[in-house]
């Protein structure tokens, strides 16, 4: 028997002894963060039935800095819910804790804290179990789970966050087998850094956050930017957006991303951003709102760090248990910099082919763009019943798709073709 058949042979198998019919199952959402939830939470108001697995806000707890705060501003880091009640607002005030604006940046853990709430009241059908297959069955999809389970449904949408697909440059892979470098997104607590010299490689938020937490960790951070100057966002004008005098908000308008016509544009228009140009989409993804600090990160970089901008990473060799950066300058000039760890903040670069819990014949069955699945505008990829949300969407819907804020637009168009689909 041909290995394909022996596979869905086994799962009717499954299916049979557990009682389960594949169309008992007709969805499986992989991952519980915000995007999986607002898609379990639209989903499940839509009448379909779905089992979504993942530990609530993992990547969140497990993958970002203690003391790090949202760049998203209150108005904008709630999770969407198919109706009111279940925001960061509602969240605050179920604490005990008064209304914040837009001069509150959020403690993550906070944020952590109202991603469990959402999901113990809207979504408390999550299985703590974690998916470890997905592999393409009888026209449907065989999941396997850590526990064993195996069982077939329908359609899945995978929401696996943003750490399989942390960008490492291939020029610095060969020090990570001496311990010599690593990805931000693998320190939870960085006082493991105290004392310690630490180059940290990159320009945006996550690299100035990062070396502000080290700083204050005890480290001696050297941020090292290819970046002309490094560049912080204006703190708002006001709290709140409507107290913004009346002319600016014309010159100005208001948006979930930040005030700015570009910005209210990318925010709103999703689905029309979609129908671009592939290279047009690609570059406003990393342009829109390119590498730069919150306005409340600048009293934390200024002057108490170096900060080495305009430069480029030449070579990095091991030395005596420390990595010697040998950086040019945009005049040709050459400095080297010496440090005991190498903390790459270089982002996420979507690539399916890092998703390890896709089955390789099912990966290679989904048609790509510079790694990025192509999505319909219901979000399904090439292979029917196989859908993307979050990060990996981003590509063809835009720069909203990397915040919060995006879990509405995301939920509502997935969920709508999702429950078409059932039907």
């Amino acid at each position: 028997m041909p290995p394909n058949l022996r596979v869905a042979a086994r799962y009717r198998a499954a299916t049979r002894a557990t009682g389960i019919r594949r169309e008992g199952v007709p969805v499986v959402v992989i991952g519980a963060g915000p995007y999986g939830l607002a898609t379990a939470a639209r989903l499940s108001a839509s009448g379909v039935r779905l089992r979504i697995f993942g530990e609530p806000m993992q990547g969140w707890h497990t993958h970002m800095p203690e003391g790090m705060f949202l760049k998203s501003v209150p108005a904008a880091s709630s999770i969407s819910a198919p109706e009111p009640g279940y925001g960061f607002a509602d969240f605050r005030a179920a604490q005990g804790s008064g209304p914040v604006g837009d001069l509150y940046p959020i403690p993550v853990e906070e944020f952590i804290g109202y991603g469990r709430w959402f999901q113990e009241r809207r979504v408390p059908e999550v299985e703590r179990s974690m998916v470890r297959g997905v592999q393409a069955v009888d026209g449907g999809f065989g999941i396997t789970l850590d526990s064993g389970e195996e069982f077939l449904a329908a359609a899945v949408v995978v929401s696996t966050g943003l750490v399989p697909f942390a960008h490492e440059p291939r020029e610095l892979r060969h020090l990570a087998a001496a311990g010599l470098t690593s990805h931000t997104c693998e320190h939870r607590n960085l006082t493991r850094f105290e004392g310690q010299r630490v180059a940290v490689l990159g320009a945006g938020q996550s690299a100035l956050e990062t070396a502000a937490l080290l700083n204050e960790a005890g480290a001696h951070p050297t941020l090292v930017a290819r970046a002309p100057a490094v560049v912080f966002g204006d703190p708002p004008q006001t709290d709140t957006p409507s107290a913004r005098r009346r002319s600016t908000r014309l010159y100005k308008p208001g948006s979930a991303l930040g005030p700015g016509w570009s910005l209210l544009a990318v925010s709103r228009g999703a689905a029309a951003y979609r129908h671009l140009p592939t290279p047009v989409r690609v570059r406003l993804l990393h342009t829109v709102l390119g590498p730069s600090g919150a306005w409340w990160l600048r009293e934390r970089v200024a002057g108490r760090f170096p900060v080495l901008s305009g430069r480029t990473v030449r070579s990095a060799v091991p030395e005596d248990g420390t990595v010697r950066l040998e950086l040019t300058d945009t005049g040709g000039g050459t400095e080297l910099v010496r440090a005991e760890h190498l903390l790459m903040a270089t982002g996420y670069r979507v690539d399916v082919d890092r998703l390890g819990l896709l089955e390789p014949t099912l990966r290679q069955a989904v048609q790509t763009f510079g790694g990025a699945p192509r999505l319909s505008a219901g979000f399904e990829s090439s292979v029917p019943g196989l859908y993307f949300t979050g990060l990996a969407a981003a590509p063809s819907f835009g720069p909203v798709l990397r915040f919060v804020c995006g879990t509405g637009f995301a939920a509502r168009q997935l969920a709508a073709g999702l429950a078409a689909r059932n039907r």
